[in-house]
């Protein structure tokens, strides 16, 4: 990977790797995989209001009745052997 960064921002950098005693590739990659981990837990949780959380566990625990589109695509699969 190749980045073009500004004198202000590498010198940041670099900075930053100095106190924590590390080189510059080793630093942004650490840092890089522990901003995409968050992005990606982010993105992989669903957060519901307590209003949701509610609904959600009402229907539940009281489902509605199916309904047409819903029958037809349960009538629509394979046969279960």
């Amino acid at each position: 990977m190749s980045l073009r960064i500004r004198p202000k921002d590498k010198s940041l950098l670099l900075r930053a790797v100095a106190l924590e005693h590390t080189d510059l590739t080793d630093f942004v990659i650490h840092h890089a995989v522990n901003a995409a981990k968050a992005v990606i837990e982010e993105a992989d949780h669903l957060r519901l209001s307590e209003r949701d959380s509610l609904r959600v566990l009402d229907l539940l625990e009281n489902p509605p009745a199916p309904n047409a589109k819903l029958l037809a695509a349960a009538r629509a699969l394979p046969k279960r052997r």
